[in-house]
């Protein structure tokens, strides 16, 4: 598919070097492109109730307040299988997932705003249920759709279930850890895309309130999560 550069509000890029990827600033400015030709103002999506500060190191899940596994033992990594759809029942979310990599200037590409009701996933890095952090990004709103795919990302609470349907049959069910919004200019690079010994799950959107004057969201909101035993 032909990529596009971060976004509808004119985000700033995320940027790729080999199979890691370096966050520059922020995520993709996902949005309404068209949102001055709007009469009425657009609602604006819940935001989590975790506002994180300047960016974290390492490669640990930020501290959710709930353990991971409960005293239950890490579930074994999956073998490599692409992503199909996923599904998030507390915001009512089935979306086909698309796979996404980078753009030649090494910006990390992102669905089309006019398949904005769609996510994807960075195919470079781990597949969803693989050991590691596996990435999926989606739009938050667009001119054209309105609330988009993860519109409601931000409401979600540790404890609630992702599903990744995935290409061999065999779905991934992760369980939230956390759910923290980032400043662009503090993006959780090592926590989205570094390492991690388990098999994990990186969803990303925009957030924050939408600035009529830059035209873009300040903020990224990520959810954390890790695979279900």
């Amino acid at each position: 598919m032909t990529a596009t550069r971060a976004g509808g509000r004119h985000g700033r890029p995320w940027r790729a070097a080999g199979a890691a990827v370096v966050v520059t600033l922020a995520m993709i400015g996902a949005g309404m492109i068209g949102a001055s030709l709007k009469t009425t103002p657009a609602p604006r999506p819940p935001q989590p109730l975790a506002q994180a500060g300047p960016e974290a190191t390492g490669s640990a899940v930020p501290d959710s307040g709930v353990p991971p596994f409960d005293g239950e033992a890490a579930p074994t990594g999956l073998t490599r299988s692409a992503p199909t759809t996923i599904e998030i029942p507390r915001i009512g979310v089935h979306a086909t997932v698309m796979s996404l990599g980078t753009n030649p200037d090494g910006t990390v590409q992102v669905p089309p705003l006019e398949q904005a009701d769609q996510a994807g996933w960075y195919e470079p890095g781990a597949s969803p249920g693989e050991t590691g952090n596996a990435v999926i990004v989606g739009h938050v709103d667009s001119a054209k759709l309105g609330p988009a795919v993860f519109f409601d990302l931000g409401s979600l609470v540790p404890g609630d279930t992702i599903t990744v349907q995935r290409a061999d049959g065999q779905p991934a069910t992760f369980r939230v850890d956390s759910v923290k919004s980032y400043p662009k200019t503090s993006f959780p690079t090592e926590l989205v895309y570094g390492p991690n010994d388990r098999p994990g799950l990186r969803v990303v959107t925009c957030g924050g309130q939408f600035d009529e004057t830059v035209r873009s969201y300040p903020d990224n909101v990520v959810v954390f999560a890790t695979l279900a035993a």
